[in-house]
């Protein structure tokens, strides 16, 4: 995964071939570690963002005293997409939503939202704590609850919520409503004591929208 000739293809075939991301070598460094190291930062991104699609079809089965499962079959592979993207704008979440009719319905969103949650608290109380993961569930999952308030209330929907996200302020075209958007899903992040959380609040902190 870290070698020089790194490729983000491999890396993700590997992955999906069961290859574990924690393991350690003898310098007691991780895949991801190395191959930051060697500056292969398209892999890094790739094994940050990766995420099993067994781990996701488990919501698709009822547990426990479930009669139903969490999640419904049809939207594991939409959800499991949206999951693994790396481009983490805004926009291009609620793009994938609109673009696939199963995801574009509040009670479907709805669902999706609720398993997100639950895998971003597997994600932090799991051993080997995953932060990053965990912040990208959260953030997923912020958009998709502002995808149902905008399906819900908005009568141009979808289509309303990316107009609100890229328009600009008249001054100088700073996009208001998506950086807010995105600060407050920074804010809701429920684990306080995380690094990853503490590091985005004193990088955020001092700059004025």
């Amino acid at each position: 995964l870290s070698s020089p000739t790194g490729n983000k293809e491999i890396t993700w075939m590997m992955l999906e071939a069961g290859a574990e991301t924690d393991v350690v070598n003898s310098v007691g460094r991780t895949a991801a570690q190395m191959a930051a190291f060697v500056g292969q930062h398209d892999c890094v991104t790739v094994i940050n963002n990766f995420f099993p699609r067994e781990r996701l079809d488990y919501y698709t089965k009822p547990q426990g005293l479930d009669k139903e499962p969490k999640l419904p079959v049809k939207l594991a592979g939409p959800l499991h997409k949206i999951i693994t993207t790396t481009n983490m704008h805004p926009v291009k979440i609620v793009l994938l939503v609109k673009e696939n009719p199963l995801l574009a319905e509040a009670e479907a969103l709805q669902k999706c939202y609720r398993v997100l949650d639950l895998i971003c608290e597997k994600c932090m109380k799991q051993k080997d704590m995953n932060e990053v993961l965990a912040m990208k569930m959260h953030y997923i999952s912020c958009i998709f609850q502002k995808c149902v308030t905008f399906l819900k209330e908005r009568e141009d929907k979808l289509d309303g919520f990316i107009k609100s996200l890229l328009k600009g302020r008249d001054k100088d075209g700073f996009p208001v409503y998506q950086e807010k958007l995105i600060r407050e899903s920074i804010r809701k992040f429920p684990y306080c004591e995380a690094t990853l959380l503490q590091q985005l609040v004193r990088s955020i902190a001092p700059v004025e929208v």
